[in-house]
């Protein structure tokens, strides 16, 4: 089986501890902040722990309508968190499930990277597009900057 990665970072001027704080909310922010992408975000299934399920709405502006994902780690004290689309539509047909792997790491400045890698497990041979994985890069970078910038616009709350 074939597989296609994806490297997203995005430099941050905030503590990693504040990022990882502020990430730990997605399913709240996300929507808010990128709503032609993230309809709303619901867990149907555990705390927030490993094993946690939840399904992804998408908004009108990605080309797919559902998602399911499972927690796969969370690690406060790292900074990291990882999770696995394993159903819908946003696994267009051709793959078996995308890993996230999410790691925000301390910058000597006292900010942070924010760095994300993509991983699409394919069912066969196909892959996605080189402009699908450039549309999706697009999309992670921007929806990091939108909640960073709501962090901002919300510092009593992160």
């Amino acid at each position: 089986m074939a597989s296609v990665t994806l490297e997203v970072e995005v430099a941050s001027q905030f503590p990693a501890e504040r990022v990882f704080k502020v990430f730990s909310d997605f399913d709240n922010i996300a929507p808010k902040v990128n709503p032609q992408v993230f309809k709303s975000i619901e867990t149907t299934e555990g705390n927030g722990d490993v094993g946690t399920i939840k399904i992804f709405t998408f908004g009108d502006g990605v080309p797919f309508t559902t998602g399911k994902y499972k927690v796969d780690a969370v690690d406060p004290s790292n900074y990291s968190y990882s999770y696995s689309f394993i159903e819908g539509d946003n696994l267009f047909g051709i793959l078996n499930s995308i890993n996230h792997h999410i790691k925000v790491v301390p910058s000597p400045d006292g900010g942070s990277v924010y760095k994300q890698t993509v991983i699409y497990n394919c069912k066969g041979d196909e892959k996605p597009s080189e402009e699908i994985l450039k549309k999706e890069k697009e999309l992670y970078e921007n929806t990091y900057k939108a909640i960073e910038a709501y962090a901002v616009a919300h510092p009593e709350a992160y």
